[in-house]
């Protein structure tokens, strides 16, 4: 005998939730069967255990598809001052950070909690260790585990991407949406480090950062850079990662609003390789500003080269090996494709009842809280529409 429901969402994280969350308030019998031994696994390991749950600044520049308008419709009707009342409401304390970053004081376990709390409340039926090894569409969508049958008219997919395999992250939503004969954008590691090669010369910088401005694909993003053992990392360089693909250099502004080579405009100023190197010792750290200098100190003194050099400062090219791939990636980019689904709802247009949510859609958020409140609000748009 099946397990019968109004509505079956696959994955118990940040999108799950809040969509059965929605689908309970409504008076929905919803089920969310969740592979892991526990729901919100993701929630817990992000932002360094406080979990960056929203950004005050949400916009839909903030986001990367192949559509960049298809994030409007849910972004607007559930927003980050939505989920902050949330939060409120639990008591959770918060603060803002750099750039209208909101994290927990404590910890991401209060986010969970509120999350699991709120199912509760609303009648919301968890299943966990959920394996799920077939799903068939008949006059209800049918999911079939090791050992039960779920049944029910609607069925949404917040199964997530790639990214951090060891948490459990698979392909399952995708091929989920090839079986049912949509569209998807090939995933590819987002938020994620880059490689250099060792003939770059700056493994040995590991632990040194600096604010710089990362340029990529008409991008550009101010924020740290750190080296690595294998390359480079920081937010700026994490940011720019999504955009980055293999045919092309990521540039690197070293010193954002400073004009390096202004002391030479005295003539009374040596122009000479130390005095340039006290120049570059101000801005950033010394071991960077000594090694970027012994690779590209100006090829004479000349202003032309002055000039030449300072543009390089502004605009240091840096073509990587490759990134750190979906085990280093913060989420994955790519994913089924959002002319696939209604903007207003996450419904597939061609299967009624079947909806797509959270980390599998073909959105990626920037750095800072804004896959969060993906998460939220697609999750709020399929579970209002359930």
């Amino acid at each position: 005998m099946p397990y019968s429901f109004d509505a079956l969402i696959l994955g118990g994280g940040a999108a799950g939730l809040m969509c059965a969350i929605e689908a309970g308030k409504r008076g929905r019998r919803v089920a969310v069967l969740e592979r892991a031994d526990r729901p919100g696994k993701k929630i817990l390991i992000s932002g360094g255990g406080r979990c960056n749950f929203a950004n005050i600044h949400c916009r839909p520049e903030n986001f990367l598809s192949s559509n960049p308008h298809f994030v409007k419709s849910a972004l607007a009707r559930y927003t980050p001052a939505d989920f902050v009342a949330l939060v409120e409401k639990h008591n959770i304390p918060y603060h803002e950070k750099t750039l209208g970053q909101l994290f927990c004081d404590r910890s991401a376990r209060d986010i969970l909690a509120m999350l699991e709390t709120e199912c509760v409340y609303e009648g919301v039926t968890i299943i966990l260790n959920a394996n799920i090894q077939a799903v068939d569409r008949t006059t209800d969508f049918v999911v079939r585990t090791a050992n039960a049958e779920f049944r029910a008219a609607a069925l949404v997919v917040a199964t997530g991407g790639l990214s951090i395999p060891k948490i459990g992250s698979t392909s399952f939503g995708y091929e989920l949406a090839r079986q049912f004969g949509l569209a998807t954008r090939e995933p590819w590691p987002g938020l994620v480090p880059l490689l250099l090669s060792p003939e770059d010369h700056y493994h040995d910088l590991a632990g040194v950062s600096a604010e710089v401005i990362a340029y990529c694909a008409a991008q550009q993003f101010r924020e740290k850079m750190l080296f690595t053992h294998r390359g480079l990392s920081g937010p700026a360089i994490l940011q720019v990662s999504s955009y980055w693909n293999h045919s092309q250099p990521v540039l690197i502004d070293l010193a954002p609003g400073r004009d390096v080579t202004a002391a030479f405009h005295d003539s009374s100023t040596p122009r000479n390789l130390n005095t340039l190197r006290a120049e570059f010792r101000t801005f950033l750290p010394h071991r960077l500003a000594d090694r970027w200098l012994d690779l590209h100190a100006p090829t004479s003194w000349t202003n032309q080269a002055l000039a030449n050099f300072e543009q390089q400062v502004h605009a240091w090219p840096i073509t990587p090996a490759g990134t750190e791939g979906f085990d280093k990636a913060e989420v994955t980019a790519g994913g089924v494709d959002t002319d696939e689904l209604s903007a207003k709802t996450m419904e597939t247009r061609k299967i009624p009842g079947l909806f797509f949510i959270g980390e599998v859609v073909d959105v990626t958020g920037h750095l800072g809280g804004f896959n969060f409140q993906w998460a939220w609000s697609s999750g709020a748009a399929a579970g209002r529409a359930l």
